[in-house]
């Protein structure tokens, strides 16, 4: 379904070495119009035919204006941090032979490898919803992977713009550390989260901290644009991990490793799942026709309800076709409905299955829905993503369902499907 030559920007022709994917949050398998260019919902990064990264070489400090866009006009990657009207750190950047460097942001200047915009939860159904004023910083980041094994990829925060310049003008936080050298936050912070115990079954969620530009990890400031750092977290660093959340105020992206989506189920085996609920031919206890979920394709079409679509009461899991009976709010039809095999009163909502594969920790079947959206997955993947609180706003954390991003029940964040069988 991904194809590589979706990422013939970076991937040279020959096998190239991948190290990782970047997949956003809030989207099942691709954007609500498909995806385009460097703007979709899942970027591969793959070793480049030649080396493009960079490290830290000269500093200068530098007492006029005149004097800093002399260095910057140098053709060279620089880092500057002005400190004052009349005093600046510029730090020079020189070729590094030996990382590759992959930038992400809401540009779509030439230097962002991956355009990311403003997810809106639930917001899936084939309009994109414009945002008035985004959060996401144009330079929102930077992932250098190293060429080498283990091919390891290190998060900083900030991006190199056209010029090839990152600036932290006066107001954003800034400060020399004990060794000398300078370092900041971006405006509205990158933020990561390494889940404990890798991306399985058995994980627990991490904690979340701030990158800093030069990558150093920090505590969370007291809200997120608050000009104050966070205290340094010298016990922990800036490599991304399977599972780890990276967070740019407006988009939630998830890392996975080469080596991770080997495990992961493949579109394949999520169609074999598919096929196998619908050839057990799962009936409407009301109507008794026969239920079927759209294949995947149709599934991401979201603005279409097919006639053998199961809907679901979410209070109790049972699965039913669509009917009108036990109404019992006037006002939104399905938020109060009566299931006609217990009685329970609750939401009655469409399912889809979870089409996109990098968002399930396991390979079971898809037997639990996220509740209040609908969205089918594994019993593992479900509670997982349930349990993980996801940076909402400035300073609000919560559990959102992954496929389409709508935050989850505070009193009941998922529900085990109960189907009926045929009755013949």
């Amino acid at each position: 379904m991904f194809s590589s030559s979706q990422e013939e920007h970076c991937a040279p022709s020959k096998d190239p070495v991948k190290y990782g994917e970047l997949v956003v949050l809030g989207y099942n398998g691709s954007l609500p119009n498909g995806d385009r260019g460097r703007r979709k919902s899942r970027f591969a990064l793959y070793r480049r035919t030649k080396a493009n990264g960079v490290k830290p070489s000269t500093v200068h400090i530098l007492n006029t204006p005149q004097a800093s866009k002399a260095v910057n006009c140098k053709g060279q990657h620089s880092i500057s941090y002005t400190l004052s009207r009349n005093q600046t750190v510029v730090v020079e950047y020189c070729h590094d032979k030996d990382t590759d460097m992959f930038q992400i942001g809401r540009s779509t200047e030439s230097p962002i490898d991956f355009v990311v915009t403003d997810t809106i939860a639930g917001g899936q159904d084939g309009e994109e919803t414009p945002i008035t004023q985004s959060t996401i910083s144009r330079f929102a980041c930077r992932v250098v992977c190293e060429r080498n094994p283990p091919f390891t990829a290190r998060i900083y925060a900030a991006g190199f713009d056209s010029s090839k310049n990152i600036f932290l003008g006066e107001k954003a936080a800034k400060w020399k550390n004990p060794d000398g050298h300078m370092d900041g936050l971006t405006t509205n912070g990158v933020l990561v989260m390494h889940p404990k115990g890798g991306f399985t079954e058995e994980s627990k969620p991490g904690v979340w901290r701030e990158i800093s530009v030069c990558g150093d990890v920090y505590t969370l400031r007291e809200t997120r644009s608050a000009q104050t750092p966070g205290k340094l977290v010298e016990n922990e660093n800036n490599i991304l991990l399977d599972g780890s959340l990276v967070d740019l105020c407006g988009a939630t992206l998830l890392w996975r490793t080469a080596e991770g989506l080997f495990h992961t189920p493949t579109q394949k085996h999520l169609e074999a799942l598919r096929q196998e609920i619908n050839a057990a031919r799962p009936q409407c206890p009301v109507g008794l026709n026969t239920l079927a979920f759209p294949s995947m394709q149709r599934s991401r079409a979201l603005s279409s309800l097919e006639d053998k679509q199961p809907w679901v009461y979410l209070a109790c899991g049972h699965v039913h076709g669509y009917h009108n009976w036990g109404h019992r709010s006037e006002h939104d039809a399905n938020t109060q409905r009566e299931c006609p095999m217990c009685r329970v009163v609750g939401p009655y909502v469409p399912l889809w299955l979870g089409c996109e594969a990098a968002f399930y920790v396991d390979t079971g079947a898809p037997t639990h829905a996220f509740v209040p959206c609908g969205h089918v997955c594994s019993e593992k993947s479900v509670k997982y993503w349930a349990e993980i609180p996801l940076p909402h706003g400035t300073h609000a954390f919560h559990a959102a369902c992954p496929f389409c991003a709508t935050q989850l029940s505070l009193t009941q964040g998922c529900s085990k499907l109960i189907f009926q069988g045929p009755v013949d």
